[in-house]
């Protein structure tokens, strides 16, 4: 393991992510999923979210597009909460769907605008009328 990047990696998860979801992810790290922790953190994390090229928000509208592309909803809830938390607007966050319909069809962009909406509305944010 690279300790460097880790530490890196295991910062940048905390800011985009919260410290409570880093911590219930790593509390529940055992012989079998520990070195998966690892990994996620220090690569995904620690090697690619440090880059400089790209924005956190942009990262973030990169992300929910391609989970809402291959339906991996509880990680799509996820990184809604972290394009927030990353600056990420509800305008921003609604044509990055209303293009993940266009381009992966509309029931990818159904179900994404569905499960936005329930971390819409357990973070208490009422889009306008």
């Amino acid at each position: 393991m690279n300790t460097e990047r880790h530490d890196t990696g295991l910062k940048i998860r905390r800011r985009v992510l919260g410290d409570d979801y880093v911590e219930r992810a790593l509390s529940g790290r055992d012989t079998f999923n520990s070195e998966f922790q690892e990994l996620v953190t220090e690569y995904c994390w620690g090697k690619v979210w440090s880059r400089s090229v790209l924005s956190d928000k942009q990262r973030s509208l990169n992300n929910l597009s391609m989970l809402a592309a291959l339906n991996r909803g509880d990680e799509f809830k996820i990184h809604v909460r972290g394009a927030l938390r990353n600056g990420c607007t509800l305008n921003e966050i609604r044509d990055t769907l209303l293009q993940v319909a266009v381009y992966c069809g509309v029931p990818a962009g159904v179900e994404a605008f569905r499960r936005a909406r329930e971390v819409f509305d357990a973070e208490g944010i009422t889009p306008e009328a």
